[in-house]
C-alpha cells in the first residue's frame, strides 16, 4: 500500500499534484459527508485516494448525483469566493484527501502564476460539464439520460463493454434525476431487448441502445 506522499506524487494532473503538496492530508471513512451544501468555507479538497460523490438534495432527502470523482480530482472549489457550498460531497469508500485552504492556494498562485491559468481552464471545463448536465435534464427524456449515462461510463474489458462501477437502479436514478421505478422499467425493456445484461449489479452493454425508445 502506497503512502499519501507516494499517492500525491503519482497524481498525473500537475495542478492537483502541486496543490495537494500544499494541503493538510486527512482520512475519511466510507459514507462520510466531507462537504455540506450551504455551509460557508474557503477551501477545496484534492482527492488522493478513494472516490466521492458530489450531490444536491432537498428537504425531503431526495438526492441527485452531479458527479463521481476519484484520485487526482478536486472538489469544493466553488466556495473559494467565500460563498456557500453549492453541493455536498460524500465518500463512497475510504478516502484520503488534501485539504487546501484559500491562503495555501493564494501562496501557490503567487509562487507560480501559470498555476492560476491552469486552474481557470479546469474550472471552465467543469462548468461546461455542469452546463451539459443541466441541458440534458431540461431537454432530454429519462430514457435518453439513461442511455447517455451508460455510454459515458462503459469501458472495454476483455472484448466487452462494461460499466466498471457496480450500480444499483437507485444509483442510476440519482444520477439522471428520475425515480427508481422509472429506471426499473427502462432496464426491463433494455434487458428484454438484449441491449444490456445485469449480473450482480455489473452492467454489460451488449449493443448500443437505440437513440429513442
Amino acid at each position: 500500500m502506497s503512502t499519501p506522499e507516494q499517492a500525491i506524487a503519482a497524481i498525473k494532473d500537475p495542478v492537483a499534484r502541486e496543490l495537494a503538496t500544499r494541503g493538510q492530508v486527512r482520512s475519511f471513512a466510507k459514507n462520510t459527508v466531507i462537504i455540506n451544501e450551504g455551509d460557508r468555507a474557503d477551501s477545496l479538497f484534492i482527492i488522493i485516494s478513494g472516490r466521492v460523490k458530489i450531490y444536491v438534495s432537498d428537504q425531503q432527502g431526495r438526492e441527485m448525483i452531479l458527479d463521481i470523482q476519484g484520485p487526482g480530482k478536486y472538489v469544493g472549489e466553488m466556495s473559494l469566493d467565500g460563498g456557500p457550498r453549492s453541493a455536498s460531497v460524500q465518500t463512497l469508500e475510504a478516502t484520503i484527501c488534501a485539504f487546501v485552504s484559500r491562503d495555501a492556494l493564494t501562496a501557490a498562485i503567487a509562487a507560480d502564476p501559470d498555476l492560476a491559468l491552469s486552474l481557470i481552464v479546469k474550472l471552465i471545463a467543469r462548468t461546461r460539464i455542469t452546463t451539459e448536465t443541466v441541458k440534458n435534464l431540461a431537454l432530454t427524456d429519462v430514457y435518453g439520460r439513461v442511455s447517455r449515462l451508460l455510454m459515458s461510463l462503459v469501458q472495454e474489458r476483455n472484448g466487452k463493454l462494461v460499466v466498471p462501477e457496480r450500480m444499483t437502479q437507485q444509483d442510476i436514478a440519482d444520477r439522471v434525476g428520475a425515480s427508481r421505478d422509472m429506471i426499473s422499467r427502462i432496464f426491463k425493456d433494455l434487458t428484454t431487448g438484449g441491449y444490456v445484461t445485469v449480473v450482480d449489479r455489473q452492467i454489460t452493454l451488449n449493443r448500443r441502445p437505440p437513440a429513442r425508445w
